[in-house]
């Protein structure tokens, strides 16, 4: 985390597209009922962005985020086809400034139509600047083949395994160490290889290890027997959506991109294209990453206040469509802040 001295907390929003533009502004919200002082920064970034300027993250975006403490991110519309100069921007800002840990909590939230039926309790947390995501990619035979390079790197294992081990002996001791060694020898064993020699410096935390495939099934049949979960960067993404199932959807879940010096928070959906500006997206995920993002500040008593807003609002209402309910972003939103000012004034 950056120093900040007395100033207020600089915050970077990058609403991007879609539903993003439509979040980031009610979790803004939000933090602003806390009265923490925030300074709010909107930048560029996006599809939209790159079809004005040929930059879906501009240079100038870029240059303010070096002068700020963290960043709210929205979501991104990216083409799944190529098109030449597009680089997801996401993807773009984790490796900038090596945000190597991506960090997704996924909790049984209070009763009403987020809490899903089973008791869910865990960390998905994800090597984010390699991987797949690396963008080693190449055309061999034009039309007929390509060829992507998987990168893993015991540097990059290490330290991310560090984030997971940490995190693991604060909440109930457990790490699971999610690869395919047993297919990519190499890679994913070089990934299990290097975690397995961390965890030898937390006797505390017990670690097992399970393939992929089996971990995405026991994930659905017995997620309460998951506390922590590390893995390599495309794992860690499927698995988290997996898992945002279990708990009312992408909606409700967050994710923290965490580097040594500096932090990007965000909703884990997408930009949802079909219901952008009908007002109708659930802000909770946002919201949800606002109060990560407050944690990561060290304003921990905001974001008990915002966490225990939202599982009061989760299980009384208003909810959005996505939920069974009929409110939009914004009811949603002023509900929350509402049960903000309750919690601070208790």
């Amino acid at each position: 985390m950056r120093e900040r001295g007395t100033r207020p907390y600089r915050i970077a929003l990058l609403p991007g597209d879609g539903i993003g533009r439509e979040v980031i502004p009610a979790a803004a919200l939000v933090v602003e009922a806390l009265g923490v002082p925030v300074e709010w920064v909107e930048l560029d970034v996006g599809w939209a962005t790159f079809q004005r300027t040929g930059h879906a993250l501009p240079a100038s975006t870029l240059e303010a985020l070096q002068e700020c403490d963290a960043a709210l991110f929205g979501a991104v519309s990216s083409p799944s086809h190529r098109v030449p100069g597009y680089r997801s921007p996401i993807v773009t800002l984790r490796q900038h400034f090596d945000l190597y840990a991506s960090v997704r909590p996924v909790r049984s939230l209070a009763r009403g139509p987020a809490a899903g039926t089973k008791a869910v309790d865990l960390v998905i947390v994800r090597e984010n600047t390699e991987g797949l995501y690396a963008g080693r990619e190449r055309v061999e035979i034009p039309g007929e083949q390509a060829v992507a390079e998987r990168v893993i790197t015991r540097r990059a294992s290490a330290r991310v395994a560090r984030v997971a081990l940490s995190l693991a002996r604060r909440r109930r001791r457990h790490l699971t160490v999610v690869h395919k060694a047993n297919i990519l020898r190499e890679t994913d064993g070089l990934f299990r290889e290097t975690v397995l020699a961390e965890a030898g410096g937390y006797p505390e935390v017990t670690v097992t290890e399970g393939l992929v495939d089996s971990v995405a099934y026991r994930l659905v049949r017995e997620p309460e027997v998951f506390d922590v979960l590390v893995t390599p960067n495309l794992y860690g993404d499927i698995l988290s959506d997996l898992a945002a199932a279990l708990v009312g959807g992408l909606g409700v879940v967050p994710a923290g991109n965490i580097g040594d010096t500096f932090a990007v928070f965000e909703p884990v959906h997408g930009s949802a294209p079909d219901i952008a500006g009908r007002g109708i997206a659930n802000p909770v995920a946002a919201i949800r990453a606002a109060a990560m993002l407050l944690d990561y500040l060290g304003e921990q008593e905001g974001a008990r206040a915002v966490e225990a807003a939202v599982a009061t609002v989760l299980q009384d209402g208003p909810w959005t469509p996505d939920l069974g309910g009929k409110a939009t972003t914004v009811e949603v939103a002023r509900a929350i802040v509402e049960q903000v000012r309750e919690e601070l004034s208790r």
